[in-house]
């Protein structure tokens, strides 16, 4: 038996990264999962045949997260596919290299606009259209994957860091508005991860494989996306059901 079994996640950007090795930790451990993605139609379907291997329903949605009317009909589409979502993973999001990492001053409004929209709008839209159907589930998880970005607060990070901060606050707030619904919410905050994100970021450094950066990280190893996965089914399990409004770091202590 797994630790999620019974269990339906929607999980946003699940296509790649941390959101792929998300879903596969689901299904590993019993739970249907809705993949979204915003794009790569052949890489959702390539996680969702590996998620059926493990012998759970797993379906794609493509749906850009910045757009709310396309969230509302994703979670429609889902909703009628399962009938119960009871987890939601806000991990779809956009990275500070993703607009050259502009300083605050020199930032367009568009480079503002962009990250926004996918990496707080996004968590906006998916708590609007899904919270209110979680509520009918004995047990529902909301689960914002943040960054120490949102405390480092580093130069040519803040639009980053901006949105994930916005994420955290998000969180800490339906954590207490949600809790008397059965409904946990909490933060999972990774540090540097080997991610294409993580890789096009190491890369502005003069990194041209972040394999490099090994030697130097804690444990004598770059974070993967399982790690994160990890502690987002922890979360997301009966051996977690006592935890909301929580912050994990998962950056091996390096922040």
């Amino acid at each position: 038996m797994g630790k999620l079994d019974g269990r339906t996640a929607l999980v946003t950007g699940g296509s790649r990264g941390i959101g792929r090795a998300t879903c596969l930790r689901f299904a590993r451990e019993g739970a249907n999962v809705a993949i979204n993605y915003a794009g790569n139609e052949a890489a959702a379907r390539e996680v969702a045949e590996q998620a059926r291997a493990f012998g759970v329903r797993a379906e794609t949605y493509r749906a850009d997260v910045a757009d709310p009317d396309a969230v509302a009909a994703m979670c429609d589409r889902a909703i009628a596919d399962f009938g119960q979502i009871d987890a939601l993973i806000n991990n779809a999001g956009l990275g500070s290299s993703h607009v050259d990492r502009p300083t605050i001053t020199g930032a367009t409004d568009d480079q503002y606009r962009l990250l926004m929209g996918v990496n707080l709008w996004g968590p906006i839209h998916l708590c609007r259209a899904l919270v209110p159907h979680m509520r009918q589930a004995p047990r529902s998880d909301v689960i914002m994957v943040s960054s120490v970005a949102a405390q480092s607060m580093g130069p040519r990070m803040g639009l980053y860091s901006i949105t994930k901060a916005g994420v955290e606050a998000l969180a800490h707030t339906l954590a207490k508005e949600e809790r008397a619904h059965g409904m946990r919410v909490n933060i999972v905050a990774p540090g540097l991860v080997d991610t294409d994100m993580g890789r096009k970021l190491v890369a502005t450094f003069g990194v041209t494989d972040i394999r490099d950066r090994d030697a130097s990280a804690p444990f004598g190893f770059v974070c993967t996306p399982d790690d994160i996965a990890a502690a987002i089914a922890f979360l997301c399990s009966d051996d977690a059901r006592y935890i909301t409004n929580e912050r994990i770091t998962v950056s091996g202590g390096g922040f």
